[in-house]
């Protein structure tokens, strides 16, 4: 094969990329160090009369812009900071393999690509992808060439489809009310990975507090090629010293195993929790003919989320979960993050404000954001972006991009709760409609087939169907209010606020957990930033009086086991955040802390 007549700027490509660290890894769960990142400027153009294909841009075209991947184009972090509706958008780049890839398959990643993609290599198609929200990735070893390789790729949104799966990218020009500015194309990161002909391919760890093990499915990749005695082991590491070695024959493409992580009495199990973040460093190695053809590093949290009695259980233990909103914006990179100490930053701001666990709000997040709370110790609920109105296909969008997620992020010991849908966005009539809330139901039940193992919200805040908690958004400012109807779960559960059902037709209370999962909103201006919130601050004293107003009503309710307080930061318009958008506390960290873990009195009281 050829190299196609294609006129690259070289000065934006940065033909060869350097190896990185594990700390800098996109998924650092599943870590190799033959990786080399593709993030950079990459050339660009808009296509908006949508003729890149009949002209056949991916074989000869002069994009006329650069951009910096992986921020969209809309943010300002990519350099070109447009925020109008351009819906087909064309990327392009060189590489050159390492010599010392040699004999290797050379994979391509790609984080996320919102909303539709097509992958070129060299000209040749190398794959397609739909969903904004979720990994793929191509083997493209047999589209390579000696020297410059060209990667070209054609993204396209659909911007005004509000049955797309599209969390807060609003439709209209201008952000408004709850929506913000849409991200369009590549939007994480790009790497290349070099893996054996004979590779592992996956690896599905599961912790069994219970039994002081975790469970791990693995699939290989290349197994049609396997000659000679092929053997999977295992090695796990606490503090740096080993506790378990494990070494398994394989006979087919995939395999079973359980892995003891306790070590006589000398070494009991460690847990994973928000105040005791251990985890167990992994490596599965695949050796044929006592070589050793590929290695992977990760790690395995040894947690355990149950409902016992209609309480939460974290670890066999009662645990009252104190949640934050955060919707992971930000103000130069709008849904991607400036740079991987921003996103741990995030999360110790979390922590530093009182907090055990996130709510992250309609986005599938970044995996260096879970890395982060697996490392750090914090709880997120992992949601789906949604779409806004019903339709089928729209129902077939979501469901297949749901288990796409699902499957990424199943190995992280942080996620205590899968939320496929939010407020009935995307089922608006399902009070009325059978459809709807039989979409709902399928949510819940297919999410406890692919991962029994994590508490399921079908719906939060409202109009559940079946759930394992009962969420309720509840907005309201007054603490004597708030006592009031969280007095007992009779009153909690029949309450309306916001005027909605608990429960839609067909469903009733059966003892759940009930979860105050949205609340506060209080507004305050501390920056240059308008907005609004579901209620206003006039002083940093105001701003604390009402925050331990909406908290102690949490805390001395009889019935709340948790709650998640909106939000972590101002977004946009929206000024009703704990910090600035760009991440200064409104209050002190320590009034905060103090009111959040319930350590502090309103005053008077």
């Amino acid at each position: 094969m050829s190299t196609p007549e294609i006129h690259i700027n070289h000065d934006v490509t940065n033909v060869v990329a350097n190896e990185v660290p594990r700390g800098e890894h996109p998924n650092p769960q599943f870590y190799r160090p033959s990786y080399q990142s593709l993030n950079g400027q990459w050339e660009f153009a808009f296509d908006d009369a949508n003729i890149g294909l009949q002209e056949r841009w991916q074989h000869a075209h002069a994009f006329e812009q650069t951009i910096t991947v992986p921020f969209a184009f809309q943010s300002s972090k990519s350099g070109i900071g447009d925020t109008d509706f351009h819906d087909v958008v064309w990327y392009r780049r060189a590489f050159e393999v390492p010599a010392k890839w040699a004999g290797k398959r050379i994979l391509l990643h790609f984080g996320a690509v919102d909303y539709t993609a097509c992958v070129w290599v060299n000209g040749e198609v190398a794959t397609t992808h739909q969903g904004g929200h979720t990994p793929f990735h191509a083997d493209v070893t047999d589209l390579l060439v000696a020297g410059d390789n060209i990667i070209t790729i054609r993204a396209e949104d659909f911007s005004r489809d509000l049955t797309l799966a599209r969390g807060k990218q609003y439709w209209e020009k201008e952000s408004a009310s709850i929506f913000y500015t849409r991200t369009t194309g590549i939007w994480q990161s790009v790497w290349l990975e070099a893996v054996s002909s004979v590779h592992i391919k996956t690896v599905k760890a599961t912790p069994q507090v219970d039994h002081k093990a975790f469970d791990v499915f693995v699939q290989l990749g290349g197994w049609e090629s396997a000659k000679g005695r092929a053997v999977f082991e295992v090695e796990v590491r606490f503090d740096q010293r080993i506790i378990t070695r494990q070494s398994t024959d394989v006979a087919q493409d995939h395999l079973n195993q359980q892995i003891s992580v306790e070590l006589g009495s000398h070494e009991p199990m460690r847990l994973w929790s928000p105040e005791h973040p251990h985890l167990y460093d992994v490596t599965y190695s695949l050796v044929i003919d006592g070589q050793i053809v590929d290695r992977v590093e990760s790690y395995v949290g040894m947690r355990k989320i149950a409902i016992e009695n209609g309480k939460v259980f974290l670890n066999n233990h009662p645990y009252y979960m104190r949640l934050v909103l955060d919707q992971g914006y930000f103000p130069d990179g709008n849904l991607t993050p400036p740079s991987d100490d921003a996103i741990r930053r995030d999360v110790e701001l979390i922590k530093e404000l009182g907090f055990n666990g996130a709510r992250k709000h309609q986005k599938v997040e970044d995996p260096r954001y879970l890395y982060w709370c697996d490392r750090l110790g914090l709880l997120v609920w992992g949601e789906m972006a949604n779409a806004y109105t019903y339709s089928e296909q729209g129902v077939a969008r979501l469901t297949a991009e749901w288990q796409e997620a699902l499957a990424r992020d199943y190995n992280h010991p942080c996620i205590v709760a899968w939320v496929p849908l939010n407020e009935s966005w995307g089922t608006p009539q399902l009070l009325s409609d059978p459809r709807q809330r039989a979409f709902l139901a399928s949510l819940y039940h297919l999410t406890k087939a692919i991962d029994p193992t994590r508490l399921v919200i079908s719906n939060d805040g409202w109009e559940h169907v079946v759930s394992d908690l009962c969420t309720i958004h509840d907005y309201e400012p007054k603490k004597d209010a708030l006592m009031t109807r969280y007095a007992s779960p009779d009153r909690a559960v029949t309450s309306t606020p916001g005027g909605k059902l608990i429960f839609a037709p067909g469903s009733a209370y059966d003892g759940a957990p009930i979860l105050v999962s949205e609340m506060g909103g209080i507004s305050f201006k501390k920056s240059e930033w308008n907005g609004w919130g579901y209620s206003t601050a006039q002083s940093e004293e105001d701003f604390i009086q009402r925050y331990a107003q909406v908290i102690e009503a949490m805390h001395e309710s009889p019935v709340i086991q948790g709650f998640c307080y909106t939000q972590l930061t101002d977004v946009e318009q929206e000024i009703n955040g704990l910090l600035t958008y760009d991440r200064m506390p409104k209050a002190p960290l320590e009034v905060i802390r103090a009111i959040t873990e319930g350590r502090r009195k309103t005053e008077g009281e």
